[in-house]
């Protein structure tokens, strides 16, 4: 990873109450169907080892980490399309 932060989604089974996700400040949670997904930016690889060792302490069945982006995409400079 670089220096910028990267922009994580974690998914877990299930949905997480107010006390789980305390231990999750860094994210924003959002209930999808019977799983909760976890937005936010980590600030390296160490932080999100750290969340992941979280996750397995607190017994969450993890299905999915997925890097959405490094930081938002840039609108392209205008007059440069065709």
């Amino acid at each position: 990873m670089g220096d910028d932060p990267v922009l994580y989604q974690i998914r877990v089974y299930g949905h997480l109450g107010p006390t789980l996700l305390t231990a999750f400040p860094a994210f924003a949670p959002e209930q999808q169907g019977t799983e909760t997904v976890l937005t936010g930016l980590l600030p390296d690889a160490s932080a999100l080892y750290g969340v992941l060792s979280e996750i397995e302490a607190l017994g969450l069945d993890l299905l999915e980490v997925r890097r959405v982006s490094a930081r938002p995409n840039p609108s392209p400079p205008k007059g440069d399309v065709p």
